[in-house]
């Protein structure tokens, strides 16, 4: 997780120590997820509430829905 957001992060770059990720406050560990309004460590377990954001979530880009209905097609053989 980032500033309250769950993030994916690729192999090749979890061993990286400058990605400013949110950590477990119990163990220090960066592994957490976040579900039904909590924060859970993977590593430790311990769950806390999560924060509730500051921000209103952006709308999605121009353009996305038809990206999103295009690679569906591709994949489900959809003409």
């Amino acid at each position: 997780m980032r500033q309250e957001s769950q993030v994916l992060i690729c192999p090749d770059c979890q061993g990286g120590h400058d990605l400013d990720l949110d950590a477990c406050g119990t163990c220090g560990s960066t592994a957490l997820i976040c579900r039904l309004g909590e924060v859970e460590c993977r590593s430790c377990g311990a769950v806390r509430a999560a924060r509730a954001r500051e921000f209103a979530c952006s709308a999605p880009p121009p353009g996305l829905s038809a990206e999103v209905e295009a690679a569906l097609d591709r994949v489900l053989g959809r003409s």
